[in-house]
């Protein structure tokens, strides 16, 4: 039996062998672990499909395999499966060259050179739009057979093939498909010449953050809003419960509330909780509330989501947020934990620094920086009053939002973040008959599916 890599999750071609967990020769059971799999921002595990014995192992830590790859040779009732032959074709990365994936297609009819009536771009799936970003090409010159024009897969095969015909055959292209667009690599620099170097490989989790960020800089039309806010009243409350908060195994930081403030404020304020489906020309109002929140890793930014947060108390919000962190800083968390986030925070607070400029998390439109906070001098009236002041940086997509509009989400904001009281985290008596252990599994925390009091 033939172990292959699984189709992971959507989007996800890829991944690079962070573990393998047997050895050759190995006995192992059905849905033990094989080898653990960095795919983008999480690891996944592949498990046994059966039990039996490894007669061979086809990976080995560091190696990039595509979805489909055989990892390993699996031998049942001490028979191994038939090897398979040298000329037999392996599965290959499907980002292995544009002529491997996309040359089976009719190829393209001529020049051409989209035209838009509203200022959007030419209607594509996401995943057109990302193969065309990749190979360096404009979708504008692409001719869609889809309804409306919309572009298709085979739209994109057939341009390609157009420009392999004129360049193969030596012909101009006049007034047709400019590949001056295409990413040229930057020529590579001896820097051992003027003193000792070392050089690491770039990670799976660096390059998706850096095709994810290169994405959004390059695709929204980014502002950010700053304003610093009073915090005097949430660490008032806040400290009348911290004690409380630890007996349950909880630690109530400001995040929580930053958390419930957001989303009481995009109830006010639905269209930063929107997406903007350019193919469409629509904005897509979505009625959950699914926040990101930044985490900072030894590998780099990882952003998983917490769900439904205007159903749960702060307790739970507690809890989860202490856990979903801890399972992103160690990379066990789940593919399904990264995905449906619709508006994202990132806390720079308790490493340090005041203002920066948060990149917006595509799909969404908005994102709300949060920086290190602390006592300064205030003038209330013709007074002179100490205050806690948090510094806030709002960045939103100028072709959905306006900078009116963001300064009435950071008003609002600032004045819902000061007003919560102790009748919204008090524990109710469920919560109270139940303690959570400080070492609660992840994902089972207690009083789930109550909401705020």
């Amino acid at each position: 039996m033939e172990v292959r890599v699984p189709q992971l999750a959507e989007g996800v071609e890829a991944g690079t062998v962070v573990a393998v967990l047997v050895k050759e020769g190995e006995s192992v059971k059905k849905d033990q672990i094989l080898i653990e799999l960095e795919t983008n921002k999480a690891v996944a595990t592949i498990p046994s499909p059966g039990a039996g014995s490894i007669s061979k192992i086809a990976v080995k830590e560091g190696d990039e395999v595509p979805v489909g790859g055989l990892i390993a040779v699996l031998s049942q009732n001490g028979t191994a499966s038939p090897a398979v032959p040298a000329s037999a074709p392996q599965a290959a990365p499907q980002h292995a060259s544009a002529v491997q994936m996309l040359a089976p297609a009719p190829a393209q009819a001529g020049p051409y050179q989209y035209v838009s009536k509203t200022g959007f771009a030419p209607p594509a799936s996401p995943t057109v739009r990302k193969v065309a970003a990749d190979l360096g090409i404009d979708l504008g010159r692409v001719k869609g057979s889809e309804s409306g024009g919309r572009i298709a897969m085979a739209d994109l095969k057939g341009y390609i093939n157009f420009l392999q015909a004129s360049a193969f055959s030596g012909a101009k292209e006049s007034a047709a498909p400019s590949v001056s667009s295409a990413k040229a690599a930057a020529p590579s620099v001896d820097f051992s010449k003027w003193g000792p170097v070392t050089r690491k490989k770039i990670t799976p989790l660096r390059k998706a953050i850096s095709a994810q960020m290169l994405a959004s800089w390059t695709h929204t039309p980014r502002v950010t809003q700053f304003d610093e806010i009073s915090v005097d009243g949430v660490m008032a409350v806040r400290k009348n419960f911290v004690d409380e908060y630890k007996k349950k195994g909880a630690s109530l930081t400001i995040t929580p509330f930053i958390l419930k403030a957001v989303v009481e404020t995009l109830k006010k304020h639905p269209i930063f909780n929107s997406s903007l489906d350019e193919a469409a020309g629509e904005i897509v109002y979505k009625e959950y509330y699914n926040l990101g929140i930044a985490v900072d890793t030894e590998q780099g930014l990882i952003v998983p989501v917490i769900k439904n947060v205007d159903k749960k108390s702060f307790l739970e919000l507690s809890i989860e947020l202490a856990e979903l962190a801890q399972k992103t800083r160690d990379r066990k968390v789940a593919s399904e934990d990264l995905q449906g986030a619709t508006f994202t925070i990132s806390n720079q607070g308790m490493i340090g620094g005041t203002h920066f400029t948060p990149i917006i998390n595509k799909p969404e439109v908005a994102i709300l920086g949060i920086g290190r906070g602390g006592p300064k001098p205030v003038v209330d009236g013709k007074k002179i009053v100490i205050q806690n002041r948090m510094p806030i940086a709002l960045s939103y997509d100028h072709r959905v939002l306006d900078g009116g509009s963001a300064a009435r989400f950071v008003v609002d904001f600032a004045e819902i973040l000061n007003k919560f009281s102790a009748s919204d985290l008090r524990l109710g008596a469920a919560q109270k008959a139940k303690a959570v252990p400080a070492t609660q599994k992840a994902g089972k925390p207690a009083g789930q599916k109550k909401g705020r009091k």
